[in-house]
């Protein structure tokens, strides 16, 4: 047979096997081969083969070679713990692949975050049969030569069998069952002793030889196996792997891997949803049903019930509605879903069919839940959780209950399987520490109006979330989305010293008199991002010194009809007066995409973020777009236009036309949220008058990932190297032409991102009103000369967790 070649399947830099930090691998216990430092985010097939496995943690998987030699892939160090969390398998066992064909996607940045390493060995598993010589050194791409594989001569040193078979039946005791570590060490036990072994599960076997076959009898936790054992030394042999495979010690991270970075290590990880920082027992909110009466009486009397439930949760809602803020905002939008006849029109109809009122509602809003799941859009579906919300509220106002809020204990972390909207809303902000949800979306009404309420919270934890019991006091580092499940009393005495400290310094940020600087004494603006006059209103309170973010969708969706000039324009004017003669920068409508508005008849897309929305639908609408400037323009303080999802200078153009025909001048902006806008910062700086970078869509866009698809959503990071290139890119274009650089996405309230984004050259942060004292106080800290440092050396890592644990390290060493 002649020499084999097989091929990178991951981009990086290769690594000797005698490097990583694992002695299964670094041993060549499973065999020779090489290793390889991830950078991308995809194992590939290294060769033509089947697919013999892939493990149920979705971390390794064994090939066959069409040659005949056996493969073993593994990704990181220890990654079976992870239970699958940021692994994703393309293929399942007996697939046939071709060389390049993807195998496994997964998270590097979770992957980085949670495990000792994420150095990717690739073995040649019979080191009797073949040995290998390295091809490749230094960076690999994807389907670069990288092993030669060398046939060897056939051995000769199997063990006769004699005497009787020795038989062991027994289950598997193992935590993570019988994976790549575990059966290296099953065959070393082999190799040592003068024996023949055999292991069967099912219809499977293996011999305890052959760490593939061992791999593919897919023995988990609790599995029952059948060992066969003959030889001189059976005895012994049997022993020992009846002794490993029994062992139910936790499997520990191997002795000699590196630590974890501090904050990066072992812990559940989650999705960030409203920043802060959070220790507390956990308090289990299990939501009680509410009882439903199944029989109707007759069609008029379930009708008028169903009438009186109605008008009573509307009134409810229209209460809550007028205290306004980002509480009042999502009632009003419950309100106005509740005012839609498809949902009274459709239960309605229920009750003529012969339902009760209480059914009937079920039905109405099962139908319209499923319309919204059906949409193919995350950030859409989690709008049905509104929906739940009224089927509960309608509920309990026909069974007569009231509709209480979650109780707390004060000092508590609020765990649940999910939140709806006015169970958030009813919360003690000042009581409960933070909130941990086992499902939930990033960019659902709850997750906004816990932001609002400057309540810590994560999502997407998933069942090892669901899996701690009440009263167990845990870390939630919701700036990371990350649980610490067993902080000792260090941990916990140093985290509530760090939320001491932090509130202490938000108070004297909220009373400190004069404009925002650093330590330096440079001049940082200090905005807020808002969309009603109770924002304006906190925001000025918490010493906002202007709206860098007015978004005024709230004036276009939840209704039948646009909004007339003259009701924009009273709008704006009240939130304006409660700036009083702060700066107001007001964003044109940005619907499309998830945030679709009825009346517009905008077409159904099959990808709507790379469709018709942002400035886009304005431009698509000239008299929607004249009468919004127009009315931005009547206000009595001037206020500042910006256009959001900009990706041409004509788009700007366009705008600022439409501004020159109103007879009034005022300043035009860009968002910046696209890489072309980014790229081309320098041309779009010779016609704006200011940027603001809006991060989020800048994020997704340039990593291809939607935050709120939880498939995804653990690797969107603004800290990637790649983002912050691009902001870089924008600042840099900017100053060519004296331009501004703000920003008003989520890293500006990210107190990881702040140093970067001023050493990137950003002069302008607008958060939610409720993060504008910590990020004031936080400013005040930091020397804009050793930010540009900083920042410079982000630029040069290789992950947003890179990032943020180097960013954590400054912060550490000042005292932030």
């Amino acid at each position: 047979m002649s020499d084999l070649t097989i091929f990178a399947p991951l981009a990086g830099w290769v690594t000797p096997l005698a490097q990583v930090p694992d002695a299964v691998f670094a041993e060549k216990m499973l065999g020779d081969g090489i290793a390889i430092d991830p950078v991308g985010d995809m194992l590939c097939a290294p060769c033509d083969a089947t697919v013999l496995t892939v493990h149920e943690a979705g971390h390794a998987v064994t090939l066959r070679s069409v040659q005949g030699f056996e493969l073993i892939c593994h990704i990181g160090i220890d990654t079976v713990s992870l239970g699958g969390k940021g692994l994703v398998p393309q293929v399942q066992a007996g697939t046939k692949v071709l060389a390049g064909q993807p195998l496994i996607r997964f998270d590097l940045d979770a992957l980085v975050r949670n495990a000792p390493a994420v150095v990717t060995p690739i073995i040649v598993a019979d080191a009797s049969l073949y040995g290998v010589e390295p091809i490749a050194c230094g960076m690999v791409a994807v389907g670069d030569p990288l092993l030669r594989v060398v046939p060897l001569a056939s051995s000769t040193m199997a063990v006769a069998a004699s005497g009787e078979t020795l038989v062991r039946e027994l289950a598997v005791g193992l935590s993570h069952g019988l994976h790549a570590r575990p059966a290296a060490r099953l065959v070393e036990v082999v190799r040592r002793h003068e024996a023949q072994v055999m292991l069967l599960h099912g219809e499977r076997h293996a011999s305890g030889l052959s760490a593939v076959g061992l791999l593919g009898l897919g023995l988990g936790h609790g599995a029952t196996v059948r060992v066969e054992a003959s030889g001189p030394q059976a005895s012994a042999a049997l022993a020992e792997i009846v002794a490993l495979l029994s062992d139910t010690t936790p499997e520990d991270t191997p002795a000699d891997a590196p630590e974890p970075m501090r904050g990066e290590g072992p812990g559940l990880g989650g999705v960030p949803a409203a920043p802060g920082l959070a220790i507390g027992a956990i308090h289990r909110l299990n939501r009680a049903a509410i009882p439903v009466e199944t029989v109707a009486a007759s069609a008029d009397e379930e009708r008028a019930r169903l009438a009186g439930a109605l008008s009573q949760v509307r009134d409810a809602l229209a209460l809550a509605a007028a205290a306004g803020g980002a509480r009042g905002g999502v009632m009003a939008a419950h309100g106005a879903m509740l005012a839609d006849p498809t949902l009274s029109d459709g239960a309605m109809a229920g009750v003529a069919r012969g339902l009760s009122a209480g059914v009937a509602w079920q039905e109405a809003i099962a139908e319209q839940v499923a319309n919204l799941m059906s949409s193919g859009d995350r950030r859409i579906a989690e709008r049905a959780d509104d929906l739940r919300d009224l089927e509960r509220h309608v509920l309990a106002a026909l069974a007569g209950l009231p509709i209480e809020g979650p109780s707390v204990p004060a000092g508590a972390i609020l765990v649940a399987e999910d939140l709806l909207p006015s169970q958030v809303a009813a919360l003690d902000a000042a009581a409960v520490a933070g909130i941990a949800l086992v499902k939930g979306g990033p960019t659902s009404h709850a997750a906004i109006l816990a932001a609002g309420m400057g309540v810590p919270m994560a999502v997407a934890f998933g069942q090892p979330l669901a899996a701690l019991e009440d009263g167990r006091v845990i870390v939630l580092d919701a700036d990371r989305g990350l649980i610490d499940p067993e902080p000792d009393a260090d941990a916990q005495a140093e985290v509530r010293q760090t939320i001491a400290r932090r509130k202490a310094e938000m108070e004297a940020a909220r009373a400190a008199q004069g404009p925002c600087r650093t330590a330096d004494g440079v001049r940082i603006e200090m905005f807020a991002n808002l969309g009603s006059v109770a924002d304006a209103e906190a925001a000025v309170a918490e010493g906002a010194e202007g709206c860098g973010l007015l978004r005024t969708e709230f004036l276009f969706l939840d209704r039948a009809t646009a909004p007339t000039r003259d009701e924009q324009a009273r709008d704006y004017q009240a939130i304006a007066d409660a700036l009083g003669d702060r700066p107001m920068i007001v964003r044109l409508l940005d619907v499309g995409g998830d945030k679709p508005a009825p009346y517009m008849d905008l077409p159904v897309e099959e990808n709507p973020a790379l469709g018709l929305r942002g400035i886009r639908v304005s431009l698509a609408d000239p008299q929607l777009l004249e009468d919004q400037v127009g009315a931005i323009l009547s206000v009595r303080q001037p206020c500042r236009i910006m256009a959001p999802m900009v990706a041409s200078l004509s788009e700007l153009e366009a705008v600022r036309a439409v501004v020159e025909r109103h007879g009034r001048k005022a300043e035009v902006g860009v968002m910046i949220e696209t890489p072309a806008a980014a790229i081309s910062a320098d041309i779009l700086a010779r016609k704006a008058d200011f940027f603001s970078i809006g991060t989020n869509d800048l994020t997704q866009y340039t990593l291809a990932m939607d935050r709120g698809n939880a498939a995804v959503a653990a690797g969107v990071d603004g800290l990637h190297p790649a983002v912050l290139r691009l902001i870089g890119t924008t600042c840099d274009g900017a100053a060519e032409h004296d331009t501004p650089v703000g920003v008003c996405g989520s890293l500006a309230a990210d107190r990881l991102a702040v140093p970067i984004l001023l050493g990137l050259g950003v002069t302008e942060l607008s958060v939610p009103p409720a993060r504008v004292a910590a990020i004031k106080a936080l400013v005040g800290k930091l020397d804009l000369a050793r930010c540009r440092v900083v920042a410079g050396q982000a630029l040069q890592l290789s992950s947003a967790a890179s990032v943020r644990a180097h960013i954590t390290t400054m912060l550490q060493e000042i005292g932030a």
